[in-house]
């Protein structure tokens, strides 16, 4: 109660500005970190480059994931999902002005490498198929996968939280 009260007056301000609108977003996977040894997946997205966070997500994933590959593959699948969403919002509130390539930093090498090249891999033939979607939304263009370190990854600070909330029971 006194952090609530403490906090009344703060506030979200979003202004109006002469910037580009260009949806990018940053996701990230926790590799099997929670009891259950399912992953956790966390993604957020931004509309301008040095604008507020306009979505995020935090859950974890379906199934397990046998590989960190795997991991943050999901983890790219449910952003990729997210950017699909959120450009059909756009629309629908005729957001004219956004450009049309989604992208998504990932802080795994990997994982971008599956997504952008359709070769089959020995390695990743375990991966469920449900996921290779992301291959035809990085080839049409819909979505551009960038790599970027752990430490700058600010989907990495949604994982813990996630694993907080998991690790409560339900009354």
């Amino acid at each position: 109660m006194r952090y609530l009260k403490g906090t009344s007056d703060y506030k979200l301000v979003f202004r109006k500005s002469n910037v580009d609108i260009s949806l990018s977003g940053f996701c990230d996977a926790d590799w099997g970190k929670s009891q259950d040894r399912l992953s956790i997946t966390g993604y957020g997205f931004y509309l301008s480059k040095n604008g507020p966070l306009i979505s995020w997500k935090c859950r974890k994933q379906p199934t397990v994931a046998l590989s960190t590959c795997e991991a943050e593959y999901m983890s790219i699948c449910a952003a990729v999902q997210g950017s699909k969403f959120l450009i059909q919002l756009l629309k629908d509130m005729t957001v004219e002005a956004v450009n049309g390539t989604v992208v998504l930093n990932v802080d795994n090498q990997s994982a971008i490498a599956l997504a952008e090249n359709p070769v089959f891999h020995q390695r990743s033939k375990h991966i469920d198929i449900r996921y290779y979607f992301v291959r035809n939304e990085v080839q049409n263009g819909s979505n551009e996968l960038q790599f970027v370190p752990s430490e700058n990854n600010i989907a990495d600070m949604l994982e813990p939280l996630a694993a907080a909330v998991s690790r409560l029971k339900p009354p």
